[in-house]
């Protein structure tokens, strides 16, 4: 986990396929480059964006105040969110997805007490290891949010349990912690 707290899965993959991108620990840093890079160097803009007013904005940037609760969780996703540009995962997407079967991006879904498949409650308690496609890796650098890293790796997990065949199992069957999901290049 980064320092500090709450990263998420969304973060957890930014970090894992742009490796020179790590977030900020520290808010006031991550404020700063969230104002500059996200809303264009307008503290009102983003003061809107997380209902508050722009002097609390400037706090944040000045290292006054922190944010807490919802906010510290946005402004730590956020943070992640601009470590890369769209050209860039355009870029290493396009690498990635010429890998073919195999990518090197490596998946562990813990399910020790996490993990369920929809309607069956007798599956036996281990770790699943996922390789992931190059497609699949191209789609995590794409993704835009956890919606959508989630909906990548409900595709993994449903290829697993598939036998690599469609049909069986599809990505919205698979519940699991975020926080017990690691991921490897």
């Amino acid at each position: 986990m980064m320092a500090g707290g709450f990263k998420g899965l969304f973060g957890k993959v930014r970090e894992t396929l742009f490796p020179s991108r790590k977030t900020p620990a520290q808010t006031k840093t991550q404020a700063g480059q969230v104002r500059e890079r996200k809303y264009g160097g307008s503290t009102k803009a983003m003061a809107t964006a997380y209902g508050v007013s722009p002097r609390t904005i400037a706090r944040w940037v000045d290292g006054t105040r922190h944010p807490a609760g919802t906010h510290r969780d946005k402004l730590r996703l956020d943070a992640v969110d601009v470590q890369t540009t769209e050209t860039g995962r355009k870029r290493k997407a396009k690498q990635l997805a010429k890998l073919g079967t195999y990518s090197g991006i490596t998946a562990r879904v813990g399910r020790a007490h996490t993990f369920e498949i929809q309607g069956s409650d007798a599956v036996r308690a281990r770790d699943i290891h996922l390789n992931l496609t190059g497609d699949q890796a191209a789609a995590l650098a794409l993704a835009e949010d956890e919606g959508e890293v989630r909906e990548v790796i409900g595709e993994a997990l449903a290829e697993y349990f598939n036998g690599g065949a469609s049909g069986g199992f599809g990505p919205d069957d698979f519940k699991y912690d975020e926080d017990d999901v690691d991921l490897n290049s």
